[in-house]
């Protein structure tokens, strides 16, 4: 593999957010850099190009607030001295960004509620990624695609280097430092399996097919701390008639607050009207996940149609419920008796889409907490919908200099990690909107400086 063999002082492995930002700053702080891509460039990039947005702490949204949100959605299960300083690290993203050539726009339609939270990238993830490469390529950062690392080479506690993989031709290649951004699990079917059994197997992949663990799986293998929850992922309500993998963003299904949901059996299982959604649309795929054949179906009437998003496939339509019940192929007595049962316990109030507003159900259970209006204006349509995963959560331990560190809490020697690969350091159940490009560009950046430094300070061999 000619060109790979002569060794770098940061090899960065993964080209997504976390790994091009940490070969920016590696490059930046005069570090010789090469970063590994598995896929070719036309789709490199990993979950990042799905991605629409960050977010980051600011005047108009205190850390203390943000801190707030992350720990209604994820639980306290994080490390969160970890979250803080995360968030704390967020305040000057968009500068530095900006800085780099990233261009911002406007909240889209029906995302109003993240204006005050969230930076857009103008032109989505693919844009944003495109926008960093040229920068890479202007530093002079090698970008090699294709190629994959498979194992960690470490000696007298010292990394050596890393093997590689290029369609089945393996080489090595020494480095001062590596950054592992290679993304989470949740690509790897039989690893999912591990944790959730048959299951699994309904599960999308709403991310890139690229992701398998195996670097994860090799940093376990050295001694890294694991952390996170290894059943927990980033996961929402997508197309039950979506591809596989790689469906993206398109292939969210934004009805649910706005009608109720029903499981294969016909019944409701949770409140779909908790919070707004930034804060609760990753709760639905877990929920999914946790039901009879991992599918649900989410119910709605003309009053909430083109009210959201669009799927980029259309809804069922029927001009009456039992006709709904057909074309999902539940029993349709059940399916009229949740939704009569429903529609009776709905309290009078004003619905308003953007905000929480107490429309909400009485004496019933589940409850819908906001937006519930009667189901009882046709046609009615539905969405058939399962989990999609983007990311797992389960990942290496890492310090606040993005160093990967063993169970005692001591450094890894020359190893460092960013993005989804130690998402779970501040991540263990549910998601906040745009947290996931926080946390890759927080600690791309300080990875990267720090592998540059590690590697230039090494005593030569």
């Amino acid at each position: 593999m000619a060109g790979l063999l002569d060794g770098v002082e940061v090899l960065v492995a993964g080209g997504g957010n976390a790994g091009i930002c940490a070969a920016i700053a590696a490059a930046e702080a005069g570090a010789h850099v090469l970063l590994l891509e598995s896929l070719g460039p036309e789709v490199r990039g990993g979950n990042s190009k799905y991605t629409r947005n960050v977010r980051t702490a600011s005047h108009a949204y205190p850390a203390d607030e943000m801190l707030a949100d992350l720990l209604k959605v994820t639980g306290d299960g994080i490390n969160r001295d970890l979250a803080r300083f995360t968030i704390e690290q967020s305040r000057d993203l968009p500068e530095w960004m900006a800085r780099h050539g990233v261009r911002w726009q406007a909240p889209l339609r029906g995302t109003l509620q993240l204006g005050r939270t969230n930076h857009f990238f103008l032109g989505g993830g693919k844009a944003l990624l495109n926008t960093y490469y040229r920068r890479a390529a202007a530093l002079g950062i090698r970008v090699e695609y294709d190629v994959r690392v498979t194992e960690i080479v470490m000696e007298r506690e010292r990394l050596r280097g890393v093997w590689v993989d290029r369609r089945g031709t393996r080489s090595f290649v020494k480095t001062g430092a590596l950054v592992a951004a290679s993304g989470g699990y949740e690509s790897n079917r039989e690893w999912l399996r591990r944790e959730w059994g048959e299951a699994a197997d309904q599960f999308v992949i709403r991310g890139t097919a690229a992701n398998d663990g195996l670097l994860l799986s090799r940093l376990f293998d050295l001694g890294a701390r694991r952390m996170g929850n290894p059943r927990g992922f980033h996961a929402i309500a997508v197309d039950a008639r979506s591809p596989r993998y790689d469906g993206g963003i398109a292939t969210r299904v934004d009805s649910v607050s706005l009608g109720i949901v029903v499981n294969a059996e016909g019944k409701r299982f949770y409140d779909e009207g908790e919070d707004i959604w930034p804060k609760r649309y990753a709760t639905w795929g877990k929920l999914i996940a946790e039901q009879p054949g991992q599918i649900a179906f989410s119910i709605f009437d003309s009053q909430a149609y083109g009210k959201f998003v669009p799927a980029c496939y259309p809804p069922h339509r029927s001009e009456t419920i039992e006709g709904i019940a057909r074309e999902l192929r539940l029993d349709h007595a059940v399916l009229r008796a949740t939704v009569d049962e429903y529609n009776q316990h709905v309290m009078p109030g004003t619905f308003d889409r953007t905000r929480l507003d107490e429309l909400a159900t009485w004496g019933l259970t589940p409850p819908k907490s906001n937006w519930a209006r009667p189901i009882d204006k046709p046609p009615y349509y539905a969405y058939a919908v399962r989990p999609g995963i983007t990311f797992t959560f389960l990942g290496v331990g890492v310090d606040e200099g993005a160093r990967v560190v063993d169970a005692n809490g001591s450094a890894l020697p020359g190893i460092f990690a960013a993005g989804e690969i130690m998402a779970g350091n501040v991540l263990s159940n549910g998601y906040l909107a745009g947290f996931g490009m926080t946390i890759g560009t927080v600690f791309g950046r300080i990875a990267g400086e720090g592998a540059a430094h590690y590697a230039r300070q090494r005593s030569p061999d």
